[in-house]
């Protein structure tokens, strides 16, 4: 090896050092996104709310922080997936919930299997939509709901910094059943891109321009995921 290429080397070592890069577990970097804007505003452990929280690494949205040191709680429906998320994610609260749009029992869950557990949803349309274009069949079960308000305030969360949510064509539904007058993120993270296996997805824009009208801006977007942040936040940064 010549001293060129020692000295190339060397100098990304340094390079990559001095830039801090960090490892994301989100499916497009969205971590990353997501810790730059809490370091900006001097949140070094924001505390969150990840809603379909699905594998509790890879693609998930919240990783990150829990190994910085920030703790949350993590709401699945699917009972496959708890276990993994207790063993991974211990210091975090683990609920085996569906979120409601209000008080409600119930409902029926619809899920697929292995590694498709993604797709999982509340949404028979969603969940029909899924099968017709990959052939692929889904189970359903019913599973117990509760609103994000009163999982707040049953278990004494606090004020929650990041709230992530995928939920499989139900995410306007639930951010519509927020009271964003009391339950105030500094950052929310939105899956905001319509399934499809023919590549014409879409982007939601409903989504969109409900959260404007609750006081947030588009941060960044992924295509996959749309962050929001508060405007007073936005205004000031």
């Amino acid at each position: 090896m010549n001293l060129q290429r020692i000295f190339t080397k060397f100098k990304k070592a340094v390079d990559t050092i001095q830039l801090r890069s960090k490892v994301s577990y989100s499916q497009s970097g969205e971590d990353i996104i997501v810790d730059y804007f809490f370091e900006s505003i001097g949140i070094s452990k924001p505390t969150y709310a990840d809603i379909g929280a699905n594998q509790p690494v890879k693609g998930n949205n919240t990783y990150l922080f829990y190994l910085k040191g920030s703790r949350g709680v993590c709401i699945e429906p699917d009972i496959s997936l708890i276990s993994t998320l207790k063993q991974k994610r211990p210091g975090d609260l683990i609920l085996n919930l569906g979120i409601s749009t209000s008080v409600s029992a119930e409902a029926n869950f619809y899920f697929f299997d292995g590694i498709y557990s993604a797709w999982n949803t509340f949404s028979k349309e969603d969940a029909d939509q899924k099968m017709k274009e990959s052939g692929l069949a889904y189970r359903q079960t019913k599973v117990k709901l509760e609103t994000v308000e009163n999982i707040i305030n049953q278990y004494q969360l606090g004020h929650i910094n990041f709230i992530s949510l995928d939920v499989e064509g139900w995410d306007l539904p639930i951010l519509q059943s927020i009271d964003f007058s009391r339950i105030r993120p500094e950052m929310i993270c939105v899956e905001t891109i319509t399934f499809s296996l023919h590549n014409t997805m879409q982007k939601n824009a409903d989504i969109i321009n409900y959260m404007l009208t609750q006081g947030y801006k588009v941060y960044a977007d992924t295509n996959l995921n749309t962050l929001f942040c508060r405007n007073d936040i936005f205004n000031r940064s």
